[in-house]
């Protein structure tokens, strides 16, 4: 990607296309899980991994949560892994490069950690909580959004080139 080899190459850019069309479903999907047990409000944090009586839910046990950070430390590890080696290489500003892969790989582990520190060490990390959740999901967008731009822009200039390229003179 540095050099442009994607650029002439079609499998590469489908390769990349598909990825960010998984990466853009994770985007999704994250939302709508997050969404179907907690609100953006850190009452509704706190009811999810404490337990709330009027909606007769038990706290979440430290076996579930371990089974939940399993799953997602090694999910959102790789997926930013991905989406950040990838900008790696886009035409930005190295500080903006580096701001995305501060924010997206620290708002995954913060926010993993948050639910561990709202059950065991106090209710008040429910905001944070929420902040982090934010957080990934604006970053997710962010780096999904560029790269995919920068694929599509890349493709473009493909095709301006091959347009205006000279006959090869046999």
């Amino acid at each position: 990607m540095q050099t442009g080899g994607f650029q002439q190459n079609p499998l590469m850019r489908l390769t990349l296309f598909w990825t960010l069309l998984f990466a853009g479903g994770l985007w999704v999907t994250n939302a709508a899980m997050y969404f179907s047990r907690m609100s953006l409000t850190p009452s509704s944090v706190q009811a999810y991994y404490l337990g709330d009586a009027a909606e007769y839910s038990q706290p979440r046990s430290a076996a579930s949560l371990l089974e939940v950070s399993h799953a997602h430390l090694a999910t959102m590890g790789v997926m930013i892994l991905l989406l950040t080696h990838l900008v790696i290489f886009a035409p930005w500003d190295d500080r903006v490069k580096k701001a995305l892969i501060a924010a997206g790989f620290g708002s995954a582990f913060l926010g993993e950690a948050c639910g561990w520190l709202v059950r065991f060490v106090s209710p008040q990390f429910a905001a944070l909580k929420v902040v982090c959740f934010l957080t990934f999901q604006a970053t997710l967008a962010v780096l999904i959004w560029g790269l995919g731009s920068f694929l599509y822009m890349a493709a473009r200039e493909t095709k301006k080139r091959r347009r205006y390229a000279p006959e090869d003179a046999d």
